[in-house]
């Protein structure tokens, strides 16, 4: 009898895209979540198979058969440009959503919806019925980057210089033949040359969002791991910081999912956590005041589905922290 209430008093929430990287990691942490229980997952691909998740046997459906109705809130890990639809599907069905693509992300043509960095839209996220959650590389660039623009401690006008390194889970699990064991192991390379990565867009709009004149000139690499992102940053600053560490120890000190550190941030400190770990380091031999940030996070937790968790979490009024490893 208390095992039956301790079910059917769990909130059931709902899986679109439930066979990629991002949507797995969303089911598995769904099973372990102690206030909510898998409604449905989909695959078209995957229709009727079934895969074990942490002990759980989990069945995918076709998206065109999930019951939406059923779900109080449904996590879409469908592909960009087709997860647009199904968000409007969902909120018709009364289901508030998490949506794990580019569509409704700023810079991406669709103004309005709440933008999921969590620690920075709080207010925000808790209050929506819709939230876009944000791309893994924009989330260890912005997270790095917002104390120095809060601050006012970038000078306008000035560039900021990213170089982003990640494991191969960032690009989907599709088959292509440039993510082939032999093509990645021993390998590392740049892409999405010359400021071309379609992440810039939302990372654009996000500091112009926050009044920010700035340039970004970001060069994303390809790790030959499975998960996790290394950003570094070069900010040019106004002033020279008597601590490095102040604005991130100031604006973050009772934050749960972020850490600013002495040290160097590493993958490892960072994998299979729903953690940003955060660094700062003046430059030295420069002709005026630059700092190097560092931010790592794991790709499919912070950069994805734990933060698509965390703001679930809060829409739905539960503790921001319940489910997620820190």
């Amino acid at each position: 009898m208390h095992y039956y209430a301790f079910i059917v008093n769990k909130t059931p929430v709902g899986v679109l895209g439930a066979s990629g990287y991002a949507g797995r990691e969303l089911c598995a942490l769904i099973s372990g979540h102690p206030n909510l229980t898998l409604a449905f997952a989909t695959a078209n691909d995957q229709r009727g198979s079934t895969v074990r998740v942490r002990g759980r046997d989990v069945t995918f459906v076709a998206t065109e058969d999930a019951r939406l109705a059923d779900a109080e809130l449904v996590f879409s890990a469908l592909p960009h440009g087709a997860s647009k639809e199904w968000v409007a599907r969902a909120q018709d069905a009364r289901a508030r959503v998490v949506d794990l693509s580019a569509d409704l992300r700023p810079g991406n043509g669709c103004e309005g919806v709440p933008y999921g960095l969590t620690e920075l839209n709080r207010s925000r996220v808790s209050h929506a019925d819709v939230v876009a959650n944000p791309g893994c590389y924009p989330t260890s660039v912005l997270l790095a980057v917002a104390p120095l623009f809060e601050r006012h401690l970038v000078p306008d006008g000035a560039a900021l210089v990213v170089n982003s390194a990640s494991g191969v889970t960032g690009a989907g699990n599709s088959p292509k033949r440039e993510l082939l064991f032999g093509e990645v192991s021993e390998d590392y390379r740049a892409y999405g040359v010359g400021n071309s990565h379609r992440h810039l867009n939302e990372m654009r709009a996000t500091l112009s969002d926050w009044g920010a004149n700035a340039d970004l000139v970001f060069t994303p690499h390809l790790l030959p791991v499975a998960r996790g992102i290394l950003s570094t940053i070069v900010v040019p600053l106004e002033r020279t910081l008597t601590d490095a560490l102040a604005p991130w120890l100031e604006a973050y000190a009772n934050e749960p999912f972020i850490e600013v550190a002495r040290e160097t941030p590493a993958l490892h400190d960072v994998v299979h956590r729903n953690v940003a770990r955060i660094s700062a380091t003046p430059l030295g031999g420069m002709r005026s005041p630059m700092l190097l940030v560092t931010c790592a996070i794991d790709n499919l937790m912070k950069g994805a589905a734990g933060q698509a968790l965390q703001n679930a979490n809060l829409m739905l009024g539960l503790d921001e922290t319940e489910g997620l490893p820190s």
